[in-house]
Parts: C-alpha cells; structure tokens; sequence
C-alpha cells in the first residue's frame, strides 16, 4: 500500500469508526504521515447543540471536556485502527478539539517511522 492509499484508508477507517462510536461523522477527514507520527484533521465535529453551547466560557469548557472524555473511552480501539491499517504499533495518542473552528485534531506517535515501508 502507497504512503497515500495508507493516509485514505486511515481516514476512511476512523471517519467509519466516529460513526459507529460518537453517532456521527465528521464532514471532513485529511490524514496525513509524517516520519513516525499519523496526523489526522477531522472538521465539522460539532452537533448544532455543542455550537450553541460554545457561545459562553463554561460552555466551551464542558464541550471540550465530555469530547475528550468521549474520545479517550476510545482509544484504544482507535490504537489498533491505525495500527490494523499501518502495520506498525500506536504507542501514544494524543487529541485536542477547536470550539472555535469544529475542528478536532488527533496524533498517533508510532513505534517506528511509516515512511520507510
């Protein structure tokens, strides 16, 4: 699999894996790999609700925490995604999201580097 089929995959596999776990996908995937780390942009994360709520600074607290919360229940399985699809082992996870712009990051730090493969 080419470095960019592998960054499609990806993408399609955790946009797949939103919908299952969280009830909703985002509208827009673009994963990208970078010597050892699988950096992904997910945008237009947030429901109408979460967007309403993010008006206020207990709102954009809350928003971001129980995404957080939602998300990390869950990385485990987002873990053995990505390393279903690179082959190689996840050995940190990290996400953080964007009230401002619906945006959620995520970067799998993993055991070796993917563009040598």
């Amino acid at each position: 699999m080419t470095k960019g089929e592998m960054e499609n995959t990806l993408s399609k596999a955790l946009t797949q894996w939103e919908k299952e776990y969280l009830g909703r996908g985002s509208v827009l995937v673009k994963t990208d790999i970078m010597r050892n780390m699988v950096v992904v942009l997910l945008k237009g994360i947030l429901t109408p609700a979460e967007k309403a709520l993010t008006e206020t600074r207990e709102g954009i607290l809350s928003v971001k925490k129980i995404r957080a919360d939602l998300v990390e229940t869950g990385a485990e399985q987002l873990k053995e995604i990505v390393q279903e699809i690179t082959g190689v082992a996840a050995m940190s996870f990290y996400t953080d999201i964007s009230t401002r712009t619906g945006e959620r990051i995520m970067v799998f730090m993993m055991e070796r580097s993917l563009e040598q493969k």
